[in-house]
């Protein structure tokens, strides 16, 4: 009798071909992933973006496709209907930065053109977070003080991605680091893209010449973030900042109290130019009366002359300082003569 059966495939051929389908699904995911969450390019500039009204997901994409915004119009298919906001894709004037993700891109087209539209903000040198914070909630990029806090206070991961936050302590927050400039922001940006702004602005603010001077003076970019936001608030111009500087350093090695009114304000909230009696009693490690050495950290932000001061110091004779109700810095050698001036222009 003829056995007509038919014959069965290997086992060993069944697994072979399991294990390339199963490569292949793992390597078209791995792409997916990869093409979804990764930047579109390293370049940062803005482009601008017209949607029509009525326009569907396949021409959002093919059209975002040929202005180089994304690198695979299929992959943006793919993932609007997977997240659900192939409907929510909306029509407008959108300015999108080349370098966002695919994902990033999505997220604001299904949000509206009204998210990156851009806004000038503008940090003043010498404020401090408090300060920040109410600026922020004036330009309605907050709504509490606390969103703000929330961001500078508690320490996030991306935190490690910013050289210049290596040395500080891991109990301070973020006060001094944000560098005061002018930024141009979308409208919908969140604090955190803000603070990365600033920081990322420091970052390149001091130059590897400057850490290497930092480095060569046995000093941190704490130590220096730290007396440069005290320069920023006792004196005004260039020349006396780097003076300043100089006699803080000499005291600071001589076990003297710096006796800076600002850290004293710091403390105590207020904003005098001189600290009363009553002021100079407060327990904090911030009043540079009471303690010696630097306090914990910046009392606020100081600006790049400030910082240029605490690197490059001006040697010079002086110990004792002060700034006349009209901006003008008296320097003494002796304790005598910076007591007399303090009689003549303190009356």
């Amino acid at each position: 009798m003829i056995d007509f059966k038919t014959p069965r495939r290997p086992k060993r051929k069944q697994q072979k071909l399991f294990f390339i389908l199963f490569l292949l699904v793992v390597i078209i995911f791995g792409y997916y992933i990869f093409t979804v969450n990764s930047a579109n390019s390293a370049n940062p500039e803005i482009k601008n973006f017209t949607i029509p009204a009525g326009w569907g997901v396949s021409k959002i994409a093919d059209a975002l496709k040929q202005e180089g915004l994304i690198k695979n119009s299929l992959v943006f298919k793919l993932y609007v209907w997977q997240r659900g906001i192939k409907n929510q894709l909306q029509g407008g004037e959108y300015f999108l930065a080349q370098n966002l993700s695919l994902k990033e891109l999505a997220e604001i087209i299904s949000h509206g053109a009204s998210a990156t539209q851009e806004k000038t903000l503008t940090f003043i040198e010498g404020w401090n977070n408090q300060q920040i914070a109410q600026y922020l909630l004036q330009q309605g990029l907050i709504s509490r003080a606390e969103e703000f806090f929330a961001v500078v206070q508690k320490k996030a991961a991306w935190w490690d991605n910013y050289a210049v936050l290596a040395d500080k302590p891991a109990n301070l927050d973020l006060e001094g680091y944000l560098f005061p400039d002018t930024y141009r922001v979308f409208s919908g940006a969140s604090v955190t893209d803000i603070v990365k702004k600033m920081l990322a602005n420091l970052e390149i603010k001091l130059t590897p010449e400057m850490r290497q001077a930092i480095a060569d003076q046995n000093r941190s970019i704490h130590e220096i973030l730290t007396l440069a936001s005290i320069l920023e608030k006792e004196v005004n111009s260039d020349q006396d900042r780097k003076k300043v500087a100089d006699i803080f350093y000499k005291r600071l090695k001589a076990g003297m109290p710096l006796q800076a009114d600002s850290t004293v304000n710091y403390a105590t909230g207020k904003s005098v130019s001189r600290a009363s009696a009553k002021d100079l009693e407060i327990d904090s490690p911030y009043n540079t009366y009471k303690y010696p050495g630097l306090p914990p950290g910046p009392i606020s932000a100081p600006s790049l002359s400030a910082i240029e001061a605490a690197v490059y110091p001006t040697p010079n004779p002086y110990w004792y300082f002060l700034t006349t109700p009209d901006g003008q810095v008296i320097y003494s050698v002796t304790h005598e003569e910076h007591v007399a001036a303090k009689a003549e222009y303190y009356r």
